[in-house]
C-alpha cells in the first residue's frame, strides 16, 4: 500500500525546518515535534503527514463508531484530532457554549505522503498513487528555506487585542460556585477553563506557530491545518499512547513558574513538589485514569510507573504521573480511546459530574482545546498528545482563541488559580502580541 524509502539526512535540523515550510502547500496537515525533549516514551523526533486521500469529518452524534469502522476499514497511518465535546458521544452529555471557531468534532485523514523523523534520518511513507515523487520533493524540501513562509507573508500579524471571556471578578465567582460543589460533594476536583480571544483579527499561523515553539520548546508540539481552521500547540502532555499491547497515559496535575535565576527557579521547583494541594490534584487525575485504564486493561496490569515526578519546561514546572496498563492483542485501539476520553486531567473526578459543572459555568465551547492531536498506525498502535498552550485559529472567521484551566480542590485559592493561569497564557499571548 505505501513505498518506503529511508535517507540519510546531513543537516536533520536544517531539513526538519525545511520541511515544516515545505508542508504549507497543502491543505490538510498535522506536524508533530518532540524537540529532542529526552522522554522515555518518544518515537520520533518529528513527524509530518500531508494530503488527504481519504478522510473522515463529523460531528459526536455517533463519532466514536464511525472512526472505529473508517479505521478498520483503511487500516493504514491515519492523522487527526478528537475535539473535547466528543464527550457528549461518550456520554449523554451537551455543548451549548458559544464557539466562534466552527471545528468539526472529529477529523482524521490517510495521508499521501508521510515523513518520519528520528537522528540523522528520515523515512518517507508514500502511498503507491504518489510514490514517483519522492525525488521530486526531496529536492524541493531540500531548496526550501523561506519560500513558503515568504509567499505567506501576507498573512502578517496586525496588532492584536486580547479580550478575556470572563472577567477577574466572573472568574473568583465562578470558582466559588465550583468550591461549593466540592463542599457539598458533587465532585471532588474539575478542571475550569477560561477563553482568551481576538475577533477581527488576520496572522501567519506557520510564523506563529514558529515563535510559539521556540520559545517554550515542548515534547508534543503540534501544527495542525484542516483548509481554513489551524491549531498551534506547544503542549508538554501526553493523553495516552499504545505500543504493541502497553498502554501509557501521563496526566499532568500541578504547575509552577520559572525564573531566571538559578536558585529562585530551584526554590520554585522544591515548592511544587512539596505543594501538598498540588500533590493531591496530580494524585486524585492519576486514580481517574487508572478507573478508565481498567475499562480495556487486562486484570492486574494497571500499575502507576511514575507519582508526581517533576519535568521542568522552557515556560514553567510541572508534575506529571504515568500509568501503564496492558490490553489484549485484539482489543480495538478505538475502543481504548473511547473509553478514557476526554482525558481526567481536563475534566476532573468523578468525570462525568465534575464534566456536567464545568459546562454549566464555562462560557466557551472547548471544540479542540483539551481535545487531542495524534495518529494510529497500521499496526494499531497509536499516540496522542492533550490539547493544552494552545492557540486556535479560524481564518475565514478572522478568530484567534487560546484557553486556559486548572484543577480546582478544596484546598485551592481562587487568586492563586488567576494568577496560575496567567502563567499557563504567558507564551500564547507573548507570540500572538509580539
Amino acid at each position: 500500500m505505501r513505498t518506503v524509502t529511508k535517507h540519510t539526512l546531513s543537516n536533520p535540523e536544517q531539513f526538519k525546518q525545511n520541511l515544516f515550510n515545505w508542508s504549507a502547500q497543502f491543505d490538510e496537515i498535522v506536524w508533530l515535534d518532540s524537540n529532542h525533549y529526552q522522554q522515555e516514551y518518544a518515537n520520533y523526533d518529528a513527524v509530518l503527514a500531508v494530503d488527504a486521500f481519504t478522510s473522515i469529518q463529523t460531528d459526536y452524534l455517533n463519532a466514536f463508531k464511525q472512526f472505529k469502522e473508517y479505521q478498520t476499514l483503511t487500516k493504514d497511518w491515519l492523522f487527526g484530532y478528537l475535539s473535547y465535546d466528543l464527550k457528549n458521544d461518550v456520554e449523554q452529555l451537551k455543548s451549548t457554549n458559544y464557539d466562534g471557531l466552527e471545528f468539526p468534532d472529529l477529523y482524521f485523514f490517510q495521508p499521501k505522503k508521510l515523513f518520519l523523523l528520528k537522528g540523522n534520518t528520515v523515512e518517507l511513507h508514500y502511498l503507491k498513487m504518489v510514490d514517483d515523487e519522492v525525488d521530486f520533493d526531496l529536492k524541493a524540501i531540500e531548496k526550501q528555506c523561506q519560500t513558503e513562509r515568504s509567499r505567506s507573508a501576507i498573512d502578517v500579524n496586525n496588532p492584536i487585542k486580547i479580550h478575556l471571556r470572563i472577567n477577574k471578578d466572573q472568574y473568583f465567582d465562578k470558582i466559588e460556585k465550583v468550591l461549593a460543589h466540592i463542599t457539598r460533594g458533587d465532585i471532588y476536583e474539575a478542571n475550569f477553563c477560561q477563553e482568551f480571544y481576538a475577533n477581527n483579527t488576520t496572522i501567519n499561523p506557520f510564523e506563529t506557530f514558529n515563535k510559539l515553539n521556540v520559545i517554550s520548546k515542548p515534547p508534543f508540539a503540534t501544527f495542525l491545518r484542516l483548509h481554513d481552521k489551524y491549531l498551534l500547540s506547544a503542549s508538554p502532555e501526553r493523553y495516552i499512547k499504545k505500543e504493541g499491547t502497553k498502554i501509557v497515559s501521563q496526566p499532568i496535575k500541578g504547575t509552577a513558574k520559572r525564573d531566571e535565576d538559578f536558585i529562585m527557579d530551584s526554590i520554585l521547583k522544591h515548592d511544587l513538589v512539596a505543594n501538598q494541594k498540588e500533590r493531591s490534584e496530580n494524585i486524585m487525575i492519576v486514580d481517574l485514569v487508572r478507573n478508565d485504564l481498567s475499562v480495556t486493561a487486562k486484570k492486574g496490569s494497571v500499575k502507576v510507573e511514575e507519582l508526581c515526578k517533576l519535568y521542568t519546561f522552557d515556560q514553567v514546572h510541572q508534575m506529571i504521573s504515568t500509568v501503564v496498563s496492558q490490553v489484549e492483542a485484539d482489543t480495538h485501539p478505538i475502543d481504548i480511546i473511547r473509553t478514557t476520553f476526554p482525558m481526567g486531567s481536563m475534566t476532573g473526578a468523578p468525570k462525568i459530574s465534575a464534566m456536567k459543572i464545568i459546562e454549566d459555568l464555562e462560557e466557551t465551547k472547548r471544540s479542540l482545546y483539551s481535545g487531542a492531536v495524534g495518529y494510529i498506525t497500521p499496526d494499531n498502535d497509536f499516540d496522542f498528545n492533550v490539547v493544552i498552550r494552545s492557540i486556535l485559529y479560524n481564518k475565514t472567521n478572522k478568530y484567534v482563541s487560546y484557553s486556559v484551566g486548572g484543577a480546582i480542590t478544596a484546598k485551592s485559592k481562587p487568586l492563586n488559580e488567576y494568577e496560575e493561569c496567567l502563567v499557563k497564557a504567558k507564551a500564547m499571548r507573548t507570540v500572538l502580541e509580539e
